[in-house]
């Protein structure tokens, strides 16, 4: 593994130990060139995921920028981190078991909603605002009328 702060490639590991939903393997790790410590997970893939973007392009699928636009949707709201971490991995395993390699923009957006619609309201919204390319703030009036009507929760 490739130290992130100076580029060795010889690291050791110091430690491991399953996460707390079993998910995945924590590695704290030694760079042997500067003695910087840094952590690594270890995940099970069960297939090479491609995401079908809007425009036609085709990227890679990327754990970290899910987990990070969810995090910019939760930022500075009371949710704890291991409801977050099995929201995350609940998505992924259901992309990755669809049987599909390449998987639309829009269904992981729809996912995300969803998933964030059950846990937070304030992150759905914000996270909506992006997804839905909100304008203007009446943008976000109309968008809370519609979910907080009776039972509503808006894809």
């Amino acid at each position: 593994m490739r130290c992130p702060f100076c580029g060795n490639e010889d690291t050791q590991v110091k430690d491991s130990r399953p996460t707390e939903d079993n998910s995945a393997i924590r590695r704290r790790r030694l760079c042997v060139g500067c003695a910087a410590r840094f952590t690594t997970f270890e995940r099970v893939q069960l297939r090479e995921l491609m995401v079908l973007k809007k425009t036609g392009r085709r990227v890679p699928f990327d754990r970290d920028k899910l987990e990070r636009s969810i995090d910019i949707a939760l930022r500075k709201r009371p949710v704890e981190p291991e409801r977050v971490e099995r929201m995350i991995n609940g998505m992924v395993r259901q992309l990755e078991s669809s049987g599909e390699s390449e998987i639309p923009a829009e269904t992981i957006g729809k996912l995300v909603m969803e998933g964030l619609a059950n846990l937070d309201q304030v992150a759905y919204v914000r996270f909506a605002s992006v997804y839905k390319n909100f304008r203007e703030a009446s943008d976000f009036g109309v968008f809370v009328d519609k979910i907080s009507g009776p039972g509503t929760v808006e894809s």
